[in-house]
């Protein structure tokens, strides 16, 4: 289980709650194309609609081989949920300055998997308070250390 691609930025500008993992329905060249780490989830988030679930702005570079002609890099690509994680996501987003960030992609055994979270946005003096936590830590880390 080898994360492929990953968002940086989600646990920066996000409180992250509830995590799940899903499938996604790719097509052959985009499996390829993620396997080879050529992806990116940022700005990425998860619509629910219609009772599915949608991974909206996925951009999967398109891959050399293939027939790219027609192709759209940041398609919606569908999330394969049990209908009550779809239903549960679903209440939890409802109007409650909350999202559904994509955190990761791997390879789970011939299959791409995501990771995905309940995220509740932060404030600009969380995101400072979070980086001044981070730096101490680091110096703590170092003076252990020596």
């Amino acid at each position: 289980m080898a994360k492929l691609v990953f968002n940086q930025r989600a646990g920066y500008d996000y409180f992250l709650l509830d995590r799940y993992e899903c499938g996604i329905v790719l097509s052959g060249a985009e499996v390829k194309s993620v396997r080879a780490g050529r992806a990116s989830l940022q700005d990425s988030f998860v619509r629910v609609r219609e009772g599915q679930a949608y991974l909206v702005n996925l951009y999967i570079n398109p891959y050399n081989f293939a027939d790219n002609k027609r192709y759209d890099p940041r398609r919606e690509r569908k999330l394969l949920l049990h209908k009550k994680e779809i239903g549960d996501l679903a209440a939890m987003v409802g109007g409650k300055n909350t999202t559904i960030v994509a955190l990761s992609m791997y390879d789970n055994r011939n299959s791409i998997k995501v990771e995905i979270a309940i995220g509740k946005g932060k404030k600009q003096f969380d995101k400072r308070a979070a980086i001044k936590k981070k730096d101490l830590d680091k110096k703590v880390r170092q003076e252990m250390g020596r």
